[in-house]
């Protein structure tokens, strides 16, 4: 009942200081930059290898309590957030983002390291356990930075994961990569000297002109067999200057001039083909064995060249379909927006704090007060503490006002306090003497 009396005569010190604190806090929330927060959401990354890695942690639980744990972290660990997370926190995604917005000049940082610590600081990152959801929320004293800052995340999230992916079906797609330039390589110079072969020997296809040579050789010969017998027979009725017989005589030299021509009769065999005597636009048949030998080499070594390219353009082809259904894909279930609010600062909660802090201030130093005069001015304790308070006020440097403001406050504060203790305990000291 004494201390509510004595707390109601300070009423007005109390009143005084909670106002003082009210002001205090005002001109706190007033003063305090104002900053936006801009939230983005993300769903959970979905793998296509988390079906095996369930099915493990499902057989792992019927046999046995350490193999279900052990598989149950790699199920944690291939299907939660925390890849994401990891690569959000990572020192490569802050840098980037650092240097896009330019963010050293936008804090006033001198070097990278505080340029990360203030984006780090400025930039929220969780993982809902349940649902998977992940949200990142980034404040900002400007709206708008704030919201390009979030979706800038989303955006390096997604690059780095497509760069960084260590997939089977990657490694496989830059091994196919690789022999597929090889290949292709190695066709085109199979293509080039079947090409050459064929171009410097007439040689279309071996197989369907030996067929229509040896044809052609037998139709030939066997009109040259019947201009022969009909020469024979015109020697029996005319003489060597009749004009049939001179006639067929001719025809005869001219087919048989052809048939050794297709026969390849005084040919010297070479293994380039180009000894070929006369203009005959296709090679005669004599050639045609060796010709046939170099000429399937050249074709089935062009056709198992195109056979393994286009092996290797299918398992190519299926190789980055299986890469991008394995590589995480970055889904965003709320895209940022620009903020209309600002999240910091809480005025009223900053005004409230600080009124409450005052009051409760003034009401300790109340409390104490009445404690400290119900103490008797005899108790050691008390004589003590007013030894110590005359010595540290008659050694303090305001001790004697020098002129400046603070210092003639603290002077009066300091004389009024010893003057409160000096009265209780009966002393005469005067101002000059303090």
């Amino acid at each position: 009942m004494l201390r509510l009396n004595f707390l109601w005569h300070e009423r007005g010190f109390l009143s005084r200081t909670a106002f003082v604190g009210l002001l205090l806090g005002t001109l706190l929330a007033f003063l305090l930059p104002k900053r936006f927060e801009s939230t983005v959401q993300l769903m959970p990354p979905d793998s296509q290898s988390n079906s095996g890695m369930a099915l493990l942690a499902g057989l792992a639980s019927r046999t046995g309590n350490s193999l279900g744990a052990f598989a149950g972290d790699l199920v944690g660990m291939r299907s939660s957030g925390a890849l994401f997370i990891g690569v959000l926190r990572s020192r490569t995604v802050a840098d980037r983002l650092i240097e896009r917005f330019k963010l050293k000049k936008i804090y006033g940082a001198r070097l990278e390291e505080g340029a990360r610590r203030n984006l780090s600081e400025s930039t929220s990152i969780s993982e809902d356990r349940k649902s998977g959801i992940i949200t990142i929320a980034v404040a900002d004293r400007d709206p708008r930075r704030a919201a390009a800052l979030a979706q800038a995340y989303v955006e390096e999230l997604d690059r780095l994961v497509a760069q960084l992916s260590t997939s089977s079906a990657r490694r496989e797609r830059e091994f196919l990569e690789d022999r597929l330039k090889t290949v292709q390589a190695d066709l085109e110079t199979a293509e080039k000297e079947f090409g050459q072969f064929a171009s410097n020997n007439t040689a279309i296809d071996i197989k369907e002109q030996g067929k229509a040579m040896v044809d052609a050789a037998a139709t030939l010969e066997g009109q040259l067999i019947a201009a022969k017998s009909e020469l024979e027979g015109l020697k029996q009725i005319y003489t060597d200057n009749n004009i049939r017989v001179r006639a067929t005589r001719a025809r005869v030299a001219e087919l048989e001039n052809q048939f050794e021509k297709i026969g390849g009769k005084g040919e010297r065999t070479s293994s380039s083909g180009n000894g070929e005597s006369g203009n005959s636009f296709y090679p005669s048949i004599r050639k045609l064995p060796l010709l046939g030998v170099t000429y399937a080499d050249l074709y089935r070594r062009t056709k198992v060249e195109e056979a393994v390219y286009e092996a290797l353009t299918q398992q190519y082809e299926l190789a980055k379909v299986q890469e991008v259904r394995e590589t995480p894909s970055v889904k965003v279930l709320d895209p940022p927006i620009i903020p209309e609010k600002k999240s910091f600062p809480p005025r009223l909660e900053i005004m409230f704090l600080c009124t409450f802090l005052a009051l409760a201030g003034a009401l300790a130093l109340t409390l104490g007060k009445a404690h400290w005069e119900e103490i008797d001015a005899q108790d050691p304790r008390k004589v003590l503490a007013n030894e110590v308070l005359q010595t540290a006020n008659a050694h303090m440097p305001w001790a004697p006002p020098n002129g400046s403001r603070l210092q003639a406050m603290t002077h009066r504060i300091w004389v009024r306090r010893v003057r409160r203790n000096d009265s209780a305990h009966g002393a005469e000291d005067s101002p000059n003497q303090l």
